[in-house]
């Protein structure tokens, strides 16, 4: 969380409403400047389930959730940024998946909505702006794009252990589930959204979609170490992929 006043309550609001209600919500406050913190601390002070964190200085996302993960007390892990929201059955869908496929680690589809949009978590109906996915996906898979919505994600730790993100500045989620596949774990997926995801449209596309390719880029040649064959190819199917999802 950093500087998310607007956000943050909906966010925290649509994990209380989940119908799955064995859960912990940690919230990492990454140096935020405004009324983030005293809300999340409201909201903690009613309901034990949620904790407030504090990151040292501002460190960024991925140093942020790797200390969500220290502290995660639970068998599973799930994600969501202080902006994003879940639907109501959205982990214990995913739980039921876990247990059904074995597999350690899930995800779902999620709903675009305008990053200025005002929802209920609990009544909103996405029929439209849907992102979909594959419902099984392997690490050749994720190399071609990033079908994961990390707002859905969702892992074991009984089979993987705590995993962690590497320093990056972005794509560090992606990062991770790449990690996470190219040991053979594969991903499955239900097949309808379960999530909200608060599209930003500011900046053109060529710019945003400039800088997230360079992240896309080290990843393939300096993380994954794919040669560059195999690099030009994973990067012009991310290219052309992400370029449509953006339009959704």
């Amino acid at each position: 969380m950093h500087n998310s006043e607007r956000t943050v309550a909906a966010s925290i609001g649509s994990v209380v409403g989940q119908t799955f209600t064995d859960w912990e919500r940690l919230v990492v406050n990454d140096s935020s400047t405004d009324s983030s913190e005293d809300k999340v601390a409201a909201l903690a002070a009613v309901d034990s389930r949620i904790r407030l964190m504090e990151n040292t200085g501002r460190r960024g996302a991925a140093h942020a959730r790797n200390v969500g993960v220290e502290a995660a007390r639970g068998r599973y892990i799930a994600f969501l940024d202080s902006d994003d929201l879940w639907l109501p059955t959205k982990l214990g869908r995913q739980l039921e998946l876990l247990q059904t496929t074995s597999a350690p680690l899930a995800y779902a589809w999620y709903a675009k909505i305008d990053g200025d949009a005002e929802i209920d978590a609990a009544n909103f109906v996405p029929d439209k702006r849907i992102v979909r996915a594959p419902l099984h996906l392997t690490y050749r898979h994720m190399l071609r794009q990033d079908y994961i919505g990390f707002l859905t994600a969702i892992y074991d730790t009984e089979v993987l252990g705590k995993r962690y993100f590497p320093p990056l500045k972005r794509r560090q989620d992606y990062a991770l589930l790449l990690s996470i596949m190219r040991e053979g774990y594969e991903a499955f997926g239900v097949g309808e959204p379960l999530a909200v995801y608060r599209a930003a449209r500011s900046g053109s596309l060529s710019s945003n979609k400039f800088r997230v390719g360079k992240y896309n880029w080290h990843i393939y040649r300096h993380v994954e170490n794919l040669p560059l064959h195999r690099a030009v190819i994973a990067f012009f199917n991310y290219a052309v992929r992400s370029t449509r999802k953006y339009f959704i």
